[in-house]
């Protein structure tokens, strides 16, 4: 045990003294913030806020007085209105060759039927339709009034409806509405870190793989093997990359939380992260390393040359991303067959069960411990497969091993 935790030091120091490594860990909470922002800003850049639709505005019914401040205000439309005594025929010819404008006619007909009349230029066709909406209000309000409505009544019917659900009695007692219908903040912060733990430690421990290949290629596997013992070796990178994985997420919990705290001003993330809930998420997450690092690293006790590695080893390596697949189903229904398959089968099952458990109001305990059994007796016995392929594999140069050769060794 003593030499594992030297060599866990050993690689946790040749690590985090590496460039590469120092400026990832650094680099990709950026690049996710910049994926996570850039719908946003293009959105942001693909819009003309310079711009203004010049509108002509013939009002035969005296509503501009109270539409004006409307197009002062509002988000919604870019407007320059402008006053005009002209019929639709005498401005045909003023609107066709202009761009960017548009002339609208409200009069008696307006009133009596509800229809706006207007003509657009061709750039504005289609698009200028939604920003009507503007006028609504105040023509609304001008046909109650000419109808000889009282003030009581004009009063009640611009009234806008409001929509108050019933509270949720649970076993609990009862939910408030705006956590039924919000976004499960209580439930969702402390499935999000224990998937960022979850994501972060399997990426380092793929980095296992290109250690154990690395070593074997420059033929320094000997060398270490003379002080240390091939389980030793494999159980230090298995921890050193372990902390590695965890120095990632301290950064990037560090760098993510203040803005988590400025964006979700009005929900307690600090409370809602530090639960048992978390801890036992979290638990989960580490099993889930514990499964792939076993993968990983005798796999990479087998490839000489991962460039020319193949197919087999290739499968292997996406193993940690077939959980995705089962997403779509599982946010549909987390109590589905799919979902409850998703939590039996060992290469899934972590990322699988953190899903479920965040969406699920009362967890399935018996399928949970089921899963977790079944996860816990996998590592156990992948564990004691890798260390096989890693005493024979590590110290064999030349070529790639076949998935027959590995079997064989397995067999020995």
């Amino acid at each position: 045990m003593r030499n594992s935790l030297k060599v866990a030091r050993w690689e946790f120091k040749r690590n985090v003294r590496n460039k590469t490594f120092i400026i990832s860990l650094f680099i990709t909470p950026l690049i996710f913030l910049l994926f996570a922002s850039a719908p946003t800003l293009l959105n942001h850049l693909g819009d003309d806020e310079e711009s203004q639709t010049t509108v002509y505005l013939n009002d035969q019914i005296g509503v501009y007085e109270a539409l004006e401040p409307m197009f002062e205000e509002s988000e919604l439309v870019s407007w320059d209105v402008q006053e005009t005594p002209n019929e639709p025929s005498d401005m045909t010819e003023t609107i066709s060759q202009a761009d960017d404008a548009a002339y609208i006619i409200l009069n008696e007909e307006t009133l009596e039927t509800g229809t706006i009349t207007y003509m657009t230029s061709d750039d504005l066709q289609g698009s200028f339709e939604n920003q009507l909406g503007v006028l609504q209000q105040p023509i609304k309000q001008t046909q109650l009034q000419s109808a000889g409505l009282s003030q009581e009544q004009l009063q009640l019917v611009q009234t806008p409806i409001e929509y108050e659900a019933f509270e949720q009695e649970t076993s609990g007692g009862t939910v408030p509405q705006e956590e039924i219908g919000g976004f499960p903040y209580e439930s969702a912060i402390p499935a999000i870190f224990a998937g960022l733990v979850l994501f972060s430690i399997v990426i380092s421990g793929m980095m296992i793989f290109q250690s154990a290949s690395q070593e074997k290629k420059d033929k320094v596997a000997e060398i270490i093997l003379s002080s240390v013992t091939t389980s030793e070796l494999m159980q230090g990178k298995i921890w050193g990359y372990f902390s590695l994985g965890i120095l990632q997420v301290a950064v990037w919990i560090t760098m993510a939380l203040p803005i988590a705290l400025w964006r979700l001003e009005d929900v307690p993330v600090l409370e809602y992260l530090f639960v048992p809930e978390t801890l036992l998420l979290t638990f989960i997450a580490v099993l889930g390393y514990l499964l792939f690092a076993a993968l990983f690293v005798g796999l990479g006790a087998t490839i000489e040359d991962y460039s020319t590695s193949g197919n087999f080893q290739g499968m292997v390596m996406m193993l940690p991303f077939l959980p995705f697949i089962f997403i779509g189903p599982i946010f549909s229904n987390p109590e589905g067959i799919v979902a409850q398959i998703g939590t039996y089968i060992p290469f899934t099952s972590p990322a699988v069960l953190i899903m479920r458990l965040s969406i699920l109001d009362e967890w399935p305990w018996v399928e949970m411990l089921i899963g977790l059994a079944i996860l816990i007796v996998s590592i156990w016995i992948f564990m004691k497969l890798a260390g096989k392929i890693f005493q024979i594999g590590i110290l064999i140069y030349g070529k790639n091993a076949t998935p027959q050769e590995i079997w064989k060794w397995l067999r020995a």
